[in-house]
């Protein structure tokens, strides 16, 4: 899950707003007398957001009603689609990342359609060209977050590499997400075992354990009741100043604030970030799959791509998409985040995720 269950919460005061999400069942065909709905179905995991008069100006162009229905955490809605594959929920949809990709490319949960605009992604996002079953939407590094006010308090230098973390001045203060449910904690566990490889990221992770790392369902319980730098951690009384979230998290503590702070009251350690890639692509036996299409195309184009930002709290990945103020002064990019082939990812997620749940959770 990303920054934006946060977004979601607090959109109101921005004028942003999560479109309402359909019930599994009794969503409405609404068929026009051609036969051809004029609905279509965006499928998501439960953080979709977007900004109320960009949805509408699309409905307006296109002539379809937009109806989305959210399915819970990223992985559960993954599953959920490869199961409903032959009889699909909706026709688009979004929010595969780049740690799940393969488990719905191997199971036929996409069919092929190359978007208008392709050439205006940026090539370092690309992944299936020859067949075009997804397309990258947008981007997000996920890294471990700090407290300021405890490290200034303490008279401590923040950390800023995965290396800090397990030094004994860091002793039991990172929170961190089960990697087994959920996506910015199997992003974590990834993060590491690009840095320190196959046969390292295990011995990495016991020292982690020794060091008093705790390991939370998600991302919210970590960041909103665990972490002492977020303004629910604040209000819970959080006792840890280290958490995985994301890049983007300091600048929502600054646009969600109340008071608005002049500075972002947590930083980043650049060193432990690493990079997610989210795509949307139209399922397998879509009813509408000409409204799926059109609905993909507005996915990358200018203004659902500079709308994101304040609504999901992630980056475009399409040329010349302008990103906030915000962004660029309390939320910038990893300058070189641990990236990870999905083919790797692939051939060694599950293993990595069992033998992490041995090591670590019991």
């Amino acid at each position: 899950m990303h920054i934006k269950n946060k977004s979601i919460a607090l959109a109101v005061g921005l004028g942003l707003v999560a479109l309402p999400a359909l019930s599994a069942c009794g969503s409405e065909d609404d068929s026009g007398s051609s036969g051809t709905s004029k609905n279509v179905t965006l499928v998501s995991h439960g953080s979709w957001a977007a900004s109320e008069d960009v949805i509408a100006a699309f409905e307006k162009q296109s002539g379809y009603k937009v109806k989305v229905l959210e399915d819970g955490d990223a992985g559960q809605a993954v599953n959920k689609a490869i199961l409903t594959k032959d009889n699909p929920q909706g026709d688009v949809f979004f929010g595969v990342d780049n740690t799940l990709l393969s488990r719905a490319l191997d199971n036929g949960l996409f069919q092929s359609y190359e978007v208008k605009g392709a050439d205006r992604i940026l090539p370092e996002y690309r992944v299936d060209e020859g067949k075009h079953r997804v397309t990258p939407v947008d981007t997000g590094d996920i890294c471990v977050n700090y407290d300021k006010k405890y490290f200034e308090e303490h008279k401590l230098t923040p950390p800023s590499t995965f290396d800090d973390l397990i030094k004994p001045a860091y002793k039991d203060l990172l929170v961190t997400e089960n990697a087994s449910t959920s996506s910015p904690g199997l992003g974590f566990l990834l993060g590491t075992a690009a840095q320190y490889g196959d046969d390292g990221w295990p011995g990495y992770w016991e020292k982690l354990k020794a060091n008093g790392v705790k390991v939370v369902d998600g991302w919210d319980q970590a960041y909103n009741e665990e972490f002492s730098g977020s303004a629910g951690g604040k209000a819970a009384k959080a006792e840890r100043p280290l958490v995985v979230s994301y890049a983007s998290s300091p600048p929502a503590e600054v646009i969600f604030g109340d008071p608005k702070p002049k500075t972002a009251p947590t930083g980043v350690a650049e060193g432990t970030c690493f990079r997610q890639v989210e795509y949307a692509g139209l399922l397998s036996n879509a009813k509408n799959p000409e409204g799926g299409k059109a609905l993909l195309d507005f996915l990358v184009g200018k203004t659902f791509q500079e709308d994101m930002p304040l609504n999901m709290f992630v980056y475009p990945v399409t040329e010349g998409a302008q990103v906030p103020e915000e962004f660029v002064k309390y939320g910038p990019q990893a300058k070189d985040p641990q990236t990870m082939a999905p083919e790797k990812i692939a051939d060694n997620r599950d293993d990595w995720v069992k033998s992490w749940t041995s090591l670590v959770l019991k």
